[in-house]
């Protein structure tokens, strides 16, 4: 109950700084989230090209999680993954508020999930991620991303949207270790406190799910949870 309150607190808070205490929205927002979209960088500090991308890239990092524990969950993980695209940690949150704790597969792996739980995904994912960064670091200006951040709703909110990702992915961890048979505190630390490449390294080395860890059995840590 405690864990449902946080992270519904944690999404009554973005929402009320997102909408009325973040610096006010731009005119030029939605051209410039146009242009962000369709690749017209042009005159666009690379940073915020970097941010934004990176912001699409922490859906499916959540999703190659949220798919796989909500074959055990009674919400399907579907909408909050597929609306995380749009809004980010907005649609993630009350995924988490809502799930309950699932350290077990029931059912077995479609193609889909095959792909989720694959390692090379996790390769890819990773090196597209650094390639991003790379590219923001190297191409970005600093001085003028700091003053969008002060000045500029989107770039306010986006960022602090990479924040909140950041810190909410132990939420799902976890779980996801126990249904490996991943005992390790320290992996799970090290994964957890380095923002953005822990998760994706995790996605990189993590054992898929065996045959012996999808058969349907029951659903231990939520009924130890009731």
């Amino acid at each position: 109950m405690v864990r449902k309150i946080g992270f519904i607190a944690l999404w009554l808070g973005f929402a009320t700084y997102a909408f009325l205490l973040a610096p006010p929205d731009q005119p030029d927002t939605f051209e410039l989230i146009k242009n962000l979209s369709t690749g017209k960088w042009e005159g666009i500090n690379p940073l915020v090209i970097s941010l934004f991308n990176i912001m699409g890239v922490w859906p499916i990092i959540y999703s190659c999680l949220m798919f796989i524990d909500g074959k055990g969950q009674k919400l399907p993980a579907w909408p909050f993954a597929t609306f995380s695209f749009g809004v980010g940690a907005f649609a993630l949150l009350p995924y988490l508020a809502l799930r309950e704790p699932n350290s077990k597969f029931v059912g077995t792996k479609n193609i889909f999930l095959k792909i989720l739980d694959s390692r090379l995904t996790g390769v890819l994912l990773t090196v597209g991620t650094l390639i991003l960064v790379a590219y923001g670091l190297i191409n970005g200006d600093w001085g003028n991303f700091v003053q969008q951040w002060q000045t500029s709703r989107f770039v306010n909110v986006m960022s602090l949207d990479f924040c909140l990702l950041c810190l909410s992915f132990p939420a799902l961890l976890g779980d996801d270790m126990a249904r490996r048979n991943l005992q390790n505190s320290q992996f799970f630390w090290i994964t957890a406190l380095i923002p953005l490449f822990g998760p994706l390294i995790y996605l990189c080395v993590r054992p898929p799910l065996t045959a012996n860890n999808t058969e349907s059995v029951p659903n231990t840590s939520a009924a130890a949870s009731n």
